[in-house]
């Protein structure tokens, strides 16, 4: 039953030590990296967002021999792989 399938979540603490639980949409990898499309998890949150379409993205990266998700900076890439998710998730 496909319904019954659970989502892959993952847990990040953010830079005030909270820690917030995201579902897993998508992941891209290219030459530039590793990407991840995230969206909070509201049936684990105790908060929601505005808006439950909302998602971020983050690279994988590797620091001290440990896999690492962190917010991707540039602009341009940001852009880019936004529209990548959008277009591979549907909704554009």
């Amino acid at each position: 039953m496909e319904g019954n399938v659970p989502a892959d979540i993952v847990t990040l603490i953010d830079d005030e030590g909270v820690e917030r639980e995201f579902e897993v949409l998508d992941f891209i990898e290219n030459s530039q990296g590793k990407f991840y499309a995230l969206m909070p998890n509201f049936q684990l949150a105790d908060e929601s967002l505005n808006s439950e379409e909302t998602y971020f993205i983050f690279e994988m990266i590797e620091e001290n021999g440990e896999e690492q998700l962190v917010e991707v900076d540039d602009d341009v890439l940001l852009d880019n792989l936004s529209e990548e998710f959008e277009r591979r998730l549907g909704t554009i």
